[in-house]
Order: C-alpha cells, then structure tokens, then sequence
C-alpha cells in the first residue's frame, strides 16, 4: 500500500516505521524543520525501544509542499489545534481516491479533516500505543513489540474493502487493529480516558504508574469518568465500556500497561508546545453544558492545565 505519514512525530513515526518494515511503500511528511533536517542529515529516524537498541531505520522526509505523489492512505498524526493549518498545506496531494485516517487524541480532528475529505473517506480511530519523541530525529517505541492495540472505524459508513486492507497492513506490522462500527463511541472512549491520565500526569508531573500509586486516583478517576459517561450519555454517544469499566481500564493500563509512560500531553507542556486539553478535558465541559449538565471537574483541569502552560514564560529562582 502506498502510504504518507502527516506528522514524523513519535505516533507518526511509529506508524509509518512499522507499516514500512510490514512491507508498505511510507513517505513521511513534516512540518517541524529540525526534525525534517535531523532526518535528511541521518538518512534516516533513530529508534530505540524501552530506551535501548538503538538503531537506524531508513525513512523518506519531506515538507508538505515538497510531495506531489497520490496516496491510498494518508496517516494524519499533527495536533489537534494544527489540524486545519497542515490539511492546507497537505490538501494539492490528497486525491479523490486517498483515504485518511487519524488516531488523533481529542474530539474534532476528524471533523476538521471532513472539511477538505469527504466522510466516507476518512477512517477515525484510537491508539493504546505509547510513543515518546526523543528529539529531533529520534523516537522511543515503549512497551515489547506487538503490545498495545489500534481501533479504527470509518467516520461514515459500514465498515468497507479499504479498511479490512488496512486492517490487514496493520496486522502485518503487529499493531493489533480492530475495525469497529460506531464512530463516536470509538473516540469518546479513548477521550474520556486522555483526560484523566494525560492531564493528571501534566499538572502533576508524574509517570502514569506514579500516578496509579496514589491511593486516591481511583475515585479521582471515578469523578472524572462520571461526569464523562454523563455527557456522553446524554448525547447518545455508547461508549464501548461502562463507565466502572472505564475506571478499571485507567487503573489498569496506568499500573500494569504503561506504568513508566508520560502520556502526550505531559511531552507537550515539557518541550513548551500548546496542549491539547481543550479538545479533550474541554470537548467533555462543552458536550455537557450543550445538554444542561455541567462538568465541574473537567472544567477545573483545563483551567489548570492553561495556568501552567502560561506559568512556563516564568523561571524558577
């Protein structure tokens, strides 16, 4: 299949290495020019895994402007808040016949993207797959190759040919794919578990197994998640676990699946770039007041989360 990976950031990269080492003909294109310069410089990404290993695996770079082919697939991992800014950039190579697919983490990246693709053409979807960029050039693949898993669904319609081949490529490079049939119930329930541990782990600056050894995260979990389900409920979003279960599962992948793991947003208020709280903790506040229903809790992170990102232009004496 040929593919394009939008973002050579460390979802990106981990896509587009593994689905290249399946087989598949990868271009990656970025718009992060140290990165683009560090790859061209190296011929290649350096990958580690768990922090160690490391080696050279050969990739293709470019910038948007500079790619002129037509893909089946383009993988489309940038920032929420960025969405619009690199379709714009990205929109002279996707065809009538290219499908997109994104995994982003919050709640509307899909929607923006239907703004240049038509729906039946976008394929939506989570990643329990944690990734780390190390810097330019360089990225960490945490967890044993062949752990985590990918769940992808088409923003409209059953599920089609196309998306049981990428299924299929995605098998190949042991990436666990489940093609799912509800669109908003696949990514609503992977939001509402972001936005307890990636945003916890900001604000407090801790791994997810740190944060799982508070013996008070479960019913802080328990708070967030009700007043998820409680929106989402009232939208008519099924979620694919029961909000108890939910709760299991942040308990569970924070202690035992990626207990060692800064999740994204925490690499992001690191290295001084926007958050993507807004399309997270923030998309749970608006779904509810939308119904009526106020999310208090969520409410309150994402106003913690904004002071601390406006809390890194001081030093600290």
């Amino acid at each position: 299949m040929k593919i394009v990976c939008i973002g050579a950031g460390a979802m990106g990269l981990r896509y587009g290495v593994l689905l290249q080492e399946a087989g598949n003909d990868v271009q990656f294109v970025d718009t992060w020019e140290p990165n683009v310069a560090a790859i061209r410089k190296q011929n290649g990404v350096y990958v580690t895994r768990d922090g160690k290993n490391e080696h050279l695996v050969e990739i293709n770079v470019c910038f948007p402007e500079e790619y002129h082919d037509e893909p089946e697939l383009a993988i489309f991992f940038i920032k929420d808040m960025h969405t619009r800014e690199v379709m714009d950039r990205c929109k002279h190579f996707i065809g009538k016949k290219t499908h997109v697919l994104t995994n982003q983490n919050g709640w509307g990246g899909a929607e923006m993207i239907a703004e240049y693709v038509d729906r039946e053409m976008i394929i939506a979807g989570t990643a329990m797959i944690a990734t780390v960029m190390r810097g330019p050039g360089k990225v960490d693949f945490i967890g044993k190759r062949g752990e985590g898993h990918v769940h992808i669904v088409r923003v409209a319609g059953e599920p089609d040919e196309f998306i049981q081949r990428v299924a299929a490529e995605m098998d190949k490079a042991k990436m666990n794919p489940t093609v799912c049939n509800d669109y908003r119930g696949t990514v609503w329930t992977k939001l509402v578990f972001n936005a307890v541990v990636n945003t916890l782990c900001t604000l407090i600056n801790v791994k997810m197994g740190q944060f799982a050894e508070y013996e008070g995260a479960e019913n802080l979990t328990r708070r967030l998640m009700t007043e998820s389900c409680a929106a989402t409920a009232a939208e008519g979003i099924k979620l694919e676990l029961d909000c108890e279960s939910l709760v299991n599962q942040v308990m569970y992948v924070s202690k035992v699946g990626n207990p060692l793991h800064y999740p994204s947003m925490h690499q992001d208020m690191s290295t001084n770039r926007p958050t993507e709280v807004d399309y997270m903790n923030g998309a749970i506040v608006r779904l509810a007041e939308k119904h009526g229903l106020q999310a208090p809790n969520h409410a309150l992170l994402v106003d913690l989360v904004h002071l601390k990102e406006a809390s890194r232009k001081y030093t600290v004496e």
